[in-house]
């Protein structure tokens, strides 16, 4: 080990002590000693040490100079770790993983914790895990750098229990590949507790929304992020509104079916606006969009309105989705719209 390594920091406010060279980069006291209480290891580090990882990450990894003291407030610890041991072997092995070349340099800002992770211990058992759970091959790469955070967790008890929730208990094990599909769709999933988040939201969507196995293995293929949401501050609300704007529960488990993310959109701004245009200007019923769920997809301003004031003045009338399931151009033509 490096002799400046220990012993040679001191918590002083002297030029040589490490409490100096954060002073020297900028940090007031009260920034200092949170850093210092928040990582130990720091009261004993040489400056020179940190010093040379502050600029190894700056000039090397490119952090930007704005942005790499507000991240080495998040994370001290990276002054204090081992340049040629821990830093570099790590930024080495994310750099194989990236196409772009600020991927690595982002993912570093997003997560800077990720770079006191082991590469033997950490890195390369969860590639091997995403891996073998389904997730491309090309798309391992990328997931981990969008989502550095992921290395931080647990495999055996973290990662794997979401696996086995969605393998097992939502049934999509037997479809080869879908649980990596779906990690690699939304992979802040993988950090939600199975007993805390998803398996509350995926009994409330069963129970009270009213949606079959296959209907609930549709969401979570092609929605994910709605297993996600909190059920008493997201997904009750929501579907609350849909009830009291007439919806009965067969329904809603329709709309629900048809189109998921109406579950976590806002109420107050897309829902009932919504709804009130479809009710009191369109002067149309909730069975058509039982009909064509995707009405809640589309925007008021710049497709609702818009077609809806073209067709009344050529006093036509059709369904919602003959109005709306097409873009500005095929809907001039198949309307005669100029």
């Amino acid at each position: 080990m490096d002799s400046r390594g220990i012993g040679g920091g001191g918590g002083n406010e002297g030029s040589g002590g490490i409490s100096g060279f954060l002073k020297q980069k900028g940090f007031d006291r009260e920034i200092r000693e949170k850093m210092l209480t928040k990582c130990k290891r720091l009261n004993d580090v040489h400056p020179d040490i940190a010093g040379e990882n502050w600029t190894y990450l700056g000039t090397n990894v490119g952090i930007p100079k704005r942005k790499l003291p507000h991240m080495i407030q998040k994370c001290p610890k990276l002054l204090t770790l081992s340049l040629h041991e821990k830093l570099i072997p790590m930024v080495q092995c994310l750099l194989t993983l990236g196409t772009k070349s600020n991927e690595v340099t982002q993912a570093i800002i997003r997560f800077p914790h990720i770079l006191s992770h082991s590469v033997e211990e950490k890195l390369c058992p969860l590639l091997a895990f995403l891996q073998a759970i389904g997730v491309p091959e090309k798309q391992v790469g990328k997931l981990i750098l969008t989502n550095p955070r992921l290395v931080s967790y647990s495999i055996d008890t973290k990662l794997a229990v979401v696996v086995r929730f969605l393998g097992d208990e939502l049934g999509l094990r037997e479809q080869e590949g879908m649980v990596g599909k779906v990690i690699a769709k939304h992979p802040s999933l993988m950090g939600y507790s199975v007993a805390r988040r998803l398996q509350p939201t995926a009994e409330y969507l069963k129970s009270v929304v009213g949606l079959s196995v296959t209907d609930l293995q549709k969401l979570v293929l092609n929605h994910p992020e709605v297993l996600c949401r909190d059920v008493t501050k997201v997904l009750g609300p929501n579907v609350e509104f849909l009830r009291e704007s007439g919806f009965g529960r067969a329904e809603m488990t329709a709309v629900v079916a048809g189109y998921p993310p109406v579950l976590i959109k806002s109420v107050r701004n897309s829902l009932e606006p919504r709804m009130r245009f479809l009710v009191k200007v369109m002067e149309r019923g909730v069975d058509e969009v039982v009909a064509y769920p995707e009405f809640f997809k589309h925007g008021l301003k710049k497709r609702l309105e818009l077609r809806h004031k073209a067709l009344k003045e050529i006093n036509v009338v059709c369904s919602l989705s003959d109005m709306l399931d097409c873009n500005r151009g095929k809907f001039n033509v198949k309307f005669g719209v100029h």
